[in-house]
């Protein structure tokens, strides 16, 4: 029997033996050696091992040749597994990393996230800071439409909301504020949608239009917080002005969305601000055609050729 340390590799073993020889000398030693761990190889069909053979003598490593001056810049081009730049990765690194790659502009990657939106989401307010003053732009949208701040908001960063407010410039600021993203949401809508109360009264006091509609039905943040049954929300929009006889595409107001909720609080703070026509919930379409079939005749109602058993019976 075969000893375990005649079928050891050599000390002088080198890369020009053939692969080969490498897998067969491995696989021997799988088959005879019962107390080492086998390494799968001795499991293997002899269809598979030859496959394995075959991809291990295909692999080719190949040398590159390229300018110096363009070697320099390969980098800026350079992207990981997942499609980000090194730019994009940094801005998720440490502070000396990060300053060395960092530079005025901003590469997307095929989602579209700048470094300064990767900083947004993983909520590193000084990360956002410090590409912000680099020169990164605040209004770039991702591919949900969605741009730094708003992102920011729905995540509850409040943080990170001030960073990205603090280095806009107004005309920049009341833009990204009135700005909806790809599903019609504003800032003020995604935080309101997610309850940031903090984060909804920052937005307001700097100008977010308290009653902004989502362009797909035309609920405001109003209606959103009666469909989230939130109290502080509803008190909160209500001091900062919003509008209670403000109607959605289908035309109702906050108040007629209170019917059928249990918060008696909620719909109290509605009513007393709501004209009267908007209290009641308007008639659908249902009943109204239910109502139009049931509008006959006399003369309509009134058959005389019914007959039931070979027998004319009178309507």
């Amino acid at each position: 029997m075969l000893s375990p340390s005649t079928l050891d590799y050599p000390m002088d073993f080198t890369m020009d033996v053939h692969p080969r020889d490498v897998l067969k000398k491995d696989r021997q030693l799988s088959l005879i050696q019962d107390d080492r761990h086998d390494s799968g190889l001795g499991s293997m069909k002899d269809d598979e091992y030859e496959k394995l053979v075959r991809e291990l003598e295909d692999i080719r490593l190949q040398p590159m040749e390229a300018d110096p001056g363009t070697l320099a810049q390969a980098w800026k081009q350079q992207v990981t597994e997942d499609g980000d730049t090194l730019q994009q990765c940094a801005a998720l690194k440490t502070p000396g990393f990060r300053n060395r790659l960092l530079s005025p502009y901003d590469t997307s990657r095929h989602v579209a996230h700048t470094p300064l939106h990767l900083a947004a989401i993983t909520d590193q307010p000084e990360i956002a800071e410090s590409l912000l003053k680099a020169g990164c732009d605040a209004e770039i949208r991702d591919f949900r439409g969605n741009t730094p701040l708003h992102i920011a908001c729905e995540q509850g960063s409040l943080r990170g909301v001030n960073v990205l407010i603090q280095y806009c410039q107004k005309p920049q600021l009341h833009s990204l504020l009135q700005s909806a993203n790809y599903s019609g949401h504003t800032c003020l809508h995604l935080a309101s949608i997610q309850g940031y109360l903090a984060i909804v009264e920052c937005l307001l006091s700097l100008g977010a239009d308290v009653n902004a509609q989502e362009p797909c039905n035309g609920r405001t943040a109003l209606h959103l917080a009666v469909d989230l049954q939130n109290e502080g929300l509803v008190s909160l929009l209500l001091k900062h002005g919003a509008d209670v006889n403000k109607v959605t595409y289908q035309g109702y107001s906050p108040y007629q969305l209170t019917w059928g909720r249990n918060n008696s609080f909620i719909q109290e703070q509605l009513r007393q601000f709501t004209t009267l026509d908007l209290q009641m919930l308007p008639e659908s379409e249902d009943e109204e055609s239910c109502e139009s079939e049931l509008e006959y005749t006399e003369d309509e109602l009134l058959y005389d050729d019914c007959i039931i058993g070979g027998r004319h019976v009178s309507c």
